[in-house]
């Protein structure tokens, strides 16, 4: 009697987890098949060129720039 017991509780354990299985394969059938097609993108350090350009002064505009009053304080009383 015990022998039909367990095997009825096993039987029952087995078909209970693979109709589990079964019905999450139903389930995320679409979810699987997209992760298992997934192409991640590809993690290279992007490269930024910045070209920097600062005309030169020149020794006429230095010149000019020297001889112009300073501006007044803003807090001159």
């Amino acid at each position: 009697m015990f022998t039909l017991v367990a095997a009825t509780l096993f039987s029952a354990a087995f078909l209970l987890a693979a109709g589990t299985i079964a019905w999450m394969f139903a389930a995320y059938h679409d979810k699987m098949v997209a992760a298992l097609l997934f192409q991640p993108i590809p993690q290279t350090p992007q490269v930024y060129h910045i070209r920097v350009s600062r005309p030169r002064v020149t020794h006429r505009l230095r010149k000019a720039d020297a001889a112009a009053p300073a501006s007044p304080s803003l807090f001159a009383a």
